[in-house]
C-alpha cells in the first residue's frame, strides 16, 4: 500500500493567482486593523492629509506623504507578522524572541519618525 498524499494546494496562475493574492492582502489588512498602533497610524495619515489641505501643499508633497505612509503601513504589517510568529513558536520568554520584537518595533519607530519630520517640514517650511 504505497499511497501518495495529495498536494495541500495547487499553484494558481493567471487571474486566479491575482485574485487569491488580492484576497490574502485584504485578509492581512483586516488583521492589521486589529492592531491599535495601525489604527493610530491611519489617524495620523488622515490628520496629515487635513493639515496638507489647510497648508495648500503641492501634489508632490501629497505623493511624498502617501509613499511614506504606505511604507509605514508595510513595516507595521511586517512587525505584526514578526510578533505573531514569535508568539507562536516561543510563547515562553526568549531573549531572541524579545530581540526580534524589539527590532521590528525599532523599524516602525524609525519610519514613524521620518513621517513626522516630513509632515512637519511640509506644514511649517515647504513652499507650495
Amino acid at each position: 500500500m504505497n499511497e501518495q498524499k495529495p498536494a495541500p494546494f495547487s499553484k494558481q496562475t493567471g487571474f486566479a493567482h491575482l485574485w487569491a493574492a488580492t484576497r490574502y492582502s485584504v485578509q492581512g489588512f483586516r488583521r492589521l486593523l486589529g492592531e491599535a498602533a495601525f489604527r493610530h497610524e491611519l489617524l495620523l495619515f488622515a490628520a496629515s492629509l487635513a493639515l496638507f489641505v489647510i497648508r495648500g501643499a503641492s501634489p508632490l508633497h501629497y505623493l511624498g506623504l502617501i509613499l511614506l505612509m504606505v511604507t509605514l503601513f508595510a513595516i507595521e504589517a511586517l512587525n505584526t507578522a514578526i510578533e505573531e510568529i514569535v508568539d507562536r513558536i516561543s510563547p515562553e520568554f526568549s531573549k531572541v524572541g524579545r530581540n526580534a520584537k524589539d527590532l521590528g518595533s525599532f523599524a516602525v519607530s524609525c519610519l514613524l519618525f521620518a513621517n513626522l519630520v516630513y509632515i512637519g517640514w511640509v506644514v511649517f517650511f515647504a513652499t507650495a
